[in-house]
């Protein structure tokens, strides 16, 4: 019983170290190492619910107040909203974790931990991309004759289109969904080729509910596939609100 309880704490050490790293990685949290132990080293207070017999509300009261004061250790406390943040994203690494541990139901520890630790360098990295596309998704207002489309718009920092006889800059729109008609062509070049794109002309554009006093013209794609995205917006535009 004395090696089983050992593995116990063991392996309850380990999953909170590396929730808690986790969580410092994906919220740049900078937090010493020393404070990531000792946040660690009081999760093992829940190793208490083998010998104390808790009903399941005290159970569940039990883990949230203890996790309150491990993210407490760990991270300190600037603010309400910083503060859950924190807990919000231990409480899901912790929960990501516990069910990958389920899924794979293996009894070698080594292999636990190896696992858990490769899920959490995936679980970052993917993290971080989805924080850096997200951060370029912006609400846009578009007014197009007498018709307003409210459009999801990627900040394309690559998108340099502009018209070349007006020099206005060019979005990108999804005609997939709007199906617009009465275009004129519009030459454009790329590295390898030249080529025409079909434009319209927009009436208003508003970037977060800021009007654009940029001319510009709204070219028609079919083959924008960006998660949620109506539209590619030129960054140039973003000059003129």
């Amino acid at each position: 019983m004395r090696v089983y309880l050992d593995i116990i704490i063991f392996i309850n050490f380990i999953f909170d170290f590396i929730s808690l790293i986790g969580t410092s990685i994906v919220l740049k949290r900078n937090t010493k190492l020393f404070r990531i132990i000792s946040g660690s080293i009081l999760g093992e207070l829940s190793i208490l619910s083998i010998f104390i017999r808790f009903n399941s509300i005290e159970l569940v009261l039990m883990k949230i107040i203890l996790s309150f004061f491990i993210n407490f250790i760990v991270f300190g406390f600037h603010d309400i909203r910083h503060f859950f943040i924190n807990l919000y994203y231990f409480y899901l690494i912790e929960l990501l974790l516990g069910g990958l541990l389920y899924m794979v139901k293996t009894n070698n520890i080594f292999i636990e931990i190896l696992l858990g630790v490769i899920f959490i360098i995936i679980f970052i990295k993917s993290i971080k991309k989805l924080k850096n596309n997200y951060n370029k998704y912006i609400s846009i207002r578009l007014d197009i004759e007498d018709r307003t489309y409210r459009l999801n718009a990627f900040l394309d920092t690559g998108n340099k289109l502009k018209d070349p006889y007006l020099n206005s800059p060019i979005i990108i729109l999804d005609n997939n969904k709007f199906n617009l008609n009465g275009y004129i062509l519009v030459p454009y070049n790329t590295c390898n080729s030249n080529n025409v794109l079909r434009c319209i002309k927009g009436s208003n554009l508003y970037v977060n509910n800021k009007k654009v006093n940029k001319k510009f013209l709204i070219g028609l794609s079919n083959n924008i596939n960006l998660d949620g995205v109506d539209c590619i917006f030129n960054e140039e535009l973003m000059e003129g609100i």
